[in-house]
């Protein structure tokens, strides 16, 4: 009976040797894979480029409801620190946690490869950080290196002086001025008031640099308790933005309510009543682009200072890992982002300023 044994042992030898052969012959050729296979970096998506003849929409890298969103435009709130203390303002300054200007530009690199086509920085305040510089290179670099159709900043204004209009206005699409009233003791209610400054003012003067340096001027609006019986027709008007966008009063736990929070926006809100009269009252004007609680809450990819997408849905703001860690595809899922919302809202439009029939 040992001997039957024995007598098996050099076939067994055998079988164990052949199979870690063949084991380290697989792994070999996993190894050289990406020297002939066009496999995709970790966190990394490849866009092929559309067909001139298929119709503009978001590119997909894959087919199926299982697919995740293109951040085709994306809004950056590299920092929270602000100069204002506006009442109802959803994104607040919790942290004072602001990027290295290269790890910025690595994710803004990754966003482009994922398909972002417009990026639009925000706040907080902007042009705190290193008096408007960090932006400005943030711009430049995405317009000159990143070569997006558009590149757009949201800002309260207050900080913005004519030099960064000769340094960096070439590269930026669109400027949006926050003006949430034409009346000046209305604006230091909302909190946009600064001692001797006139936010009014300021925005007529901003307004003028955007003409004589080629950006293209858009008006942002809060409509809310304090402003909603405004009629501001004729200021708009006047200063003809490319576009007006009227947002409602909206409430997220965790930054304008609840415990945690470092506002108290409740007694800002409007009934959906409320904000459809204020827009009733203004149908006039043709850049006007209304935008609801509902729309704002899902149809916007909002990256945070940590490059976390933001998820809003469910009324509190919910960060996923951010994308330098984990790369924009997996953290994207995590976004609540609607995509349909987005296309169904308008958010994709004549972004570009070399598109745009403006009379600067």
């Amino acid at each position: 009976m040992q001997l039957g044994v024995l007598g098996l042992r050099p076939l067994a030898v055998a079988r164990a040797a052949l199979a870690a052969l063949c084991g380290r012959l697989g792994a070999l050729c996993w190894s050289l894979a990406p020297l002939f296979l066009p496999l995709p970096l970790p966190g990394w998506r490849r866009v092929s480029a559309p067909s001139p003849a298929a119709p503009a929409g978001p590119r997909r890298e894959r087919e199926g409801d299982d697919a995740s969103p293109t951040p085709t435009s994306v809004n950056y709130h590299f920092t929270r620190q602000c100069n204002y203390k506006c009442g109802f303002c959803f994104h607040t300054a919790k942290t004072s946690f602001v990027l290295p200007l290269e790890e910025a530009k690595r994710g803004l690199a990754m966003l482009k490869e994922a398909g972002m086509e417009k990026i639009n920085f925000s706040g907080g305040e902007p042009f705190l950080q290193d008096r408007g510089e960090f932006v400005g290179q943030l711009v430049q670099f995405c317009k000159q290196e990143l070569k997006l159709p558009s590149v757009s900043i949201v800002s309260n204004g207050s900080l913005i002086r004519e030099q960064w209009f000769k340094k960096y206005g070439e590269y930026l699409d669109i400027l949006a001025i926050s003006c949430d009233s034409f009346d000046e003791n209305v604006n230091v209610l909302i909190g946009r008031g600064q001692g001797k400054k006139n936010h009014v003012e300021n925005l007529q003067k901003l307004r003028q640099w955007c003409r004589e340096y080629a950006v293209a001027f858009k008006i942002n609006s809060v409509i809310n308790r304090f402003n909603v019986e405004e009629d501001m027709n004729e200021q708009i008007k006047a200063l003809n933005p490319v576009r007006w966008k009227v947002f409602q009063c909206l409430l997220i736990e965790g930054e304008n309510t609840g415990e945690d929070a470092l506002r108290e926006a409740e007694k800002f809100v409007i009934s959906d009543e409320d904000f459809e009269q204020f827009l009733d009252r203004h149908k006039d004007v043709s850049c006007l682009v209304p935008e609801s609680n509902q729309k704002m809450r899902d149809s916007y990819l909002i990256l945070d200072e940590y490059m976390r997408f933001l998820n809003c849905r469910n009324g509190r703001k919910e960060p996923s890992k951010s994308i330098l860690d984990v790369g924009v595809e997996a953290a994207i899922k995590f976004s609540g982002f609607d995509e349909k919302m987005f296309l169904k809202r308008g958010g994709k439009y004549v972004w570009s300023k070399a598109d745009m029939k403006l009379d600067w």
